[in-house]
């Protein structure tokens, strides 16, 4: 992988991992739909003026129908889904149930013809998946099947969510697609988030919901979208084999949670992995995924990307 497929990939890795305790804090005070819609209304809103200076949602809408069905399976189902497992669910279940993203996209795009499997990535999916269940401890509450259920959705639509974008969407403008599927999404939201907001809102809540839409949100797309036209999106999603690693540390470092010897052990097993998942066979003389069209010159990302 290239120097800025690396640096894109650990910024990914700690920006979305910072969304487990934001989420928790937030929905201890709101619905699980009140959240995602406040995060993918703000976040929206944010990137609309840039969006429509740079003329980047033209584009997007005329193919407004692969944009709906990602805007369902990677934001609209997973951020109303991981908010109703995380009010029963602690986050190192749903951060273990979720590392298993990049095996089911490597499964899907193998299955596709447009990747293989060799040992080293094998066996970096493998060590990077007992990684995380060093890292939670094996702490796997089975006690809710719902909340287990959801997440398992979940981990199917963030693997599909990076092919849709590398087959349908990856010719267009990022920053198009990324504000186009937030409003979409916060429409969907809308009725329901009416109907279930709350009398009121505590600062913690306020602030939570705040940071998801300002950093993991507005900005995380950016850098996922750039992630993505890097190094594909099967390992795209080996990410989330350092989202539970960030959590975990955030929680130690600012939560005062104990530092386990599963988390000295989990930690480097899961950096092995990701190195070891994300890299390129050397037999492989042919890129593993299709090649992503260019980005206009006029589209450019932003620069935080």
């Amino acid at each position: 992988m290239t120097r800025r497929g690396w640096a894109l990939f650990l910024a990914m890795g700690v920006i979305w991992g910072v969304p487990y305790a934001m989420i928790r804090i937030a929905v201890e005070d709101l619905d699980p739909i009140v959240v995602a819609f406040g995060r993918t209304l703000i976040g929206g809103l944010l990137l609309l003026p840039i969006a429509l200076y740079r003329d980047a949602l033209t584009p997007v809408l005329r193919r407004w129908r692969p944009l709906l069905l990602y805007t369902l399976v990677e934001i609209t189902g997973p951020w109303f889904l991981i908010g109703y497992a995380e009010t029963t669910l602690n986050s190192s279940t749903v951060g273990l149930l979720i590392a298993a993203v990049p095996l089911i996209a490597v499964v899907i795009v193998t299955k596709l013809g447009h990747d293989r499997f060799d040992a080293r990535r094998v066996t970096g999916l493998l060590v990077g998946f007992a990684g995380v269940a060093a890292l939670v401890g094996l702490d796997v509450d089975l006690g809710n099947p719902a909340a287990i259920g959801a997440i398992g959705l979940t981990t199917i639509g963030y693997a599909v969510g990076p092919i849709i974008i590398n087959r349908a969407l990856a010719d267009l403008p990022p920053l198009g697609v990324v504000t186009g599927s937030l409003l979409l999404a916060a429409a969907i939201y809308a009725p329901l988030a009416g109907w279930l907001r709350p009398a009121r809102i505590t600062a913690d809540s306020a602030w939570s919901v705040l940071g998801l839409a300002v950093i993991c949100t507005a900005a995380a797309f950016l850098f996922f979208f750039a992630l993505i036209s890097e190094v594909g999106p099967a390992r795209a999603t080996v990410i989330t084999y350092i989202n539970p690693a960030v959590a975990i540390l955030l929680g130690v470092t600012a939560l005062d949670e104990p530092l386990t010897a599963g988390m000295a052990i989990g930690f480097p097993l899961v950096i092995l992995g990701s190195i070891l998942g994300t890299a390129r066979s050397r037999a492989d003389s042919a890129p593993e995924d299709p090649p992503v069209p260019t980005v206009p010159e006029a589209a450019a990302p932003l620069p935080e990307r």
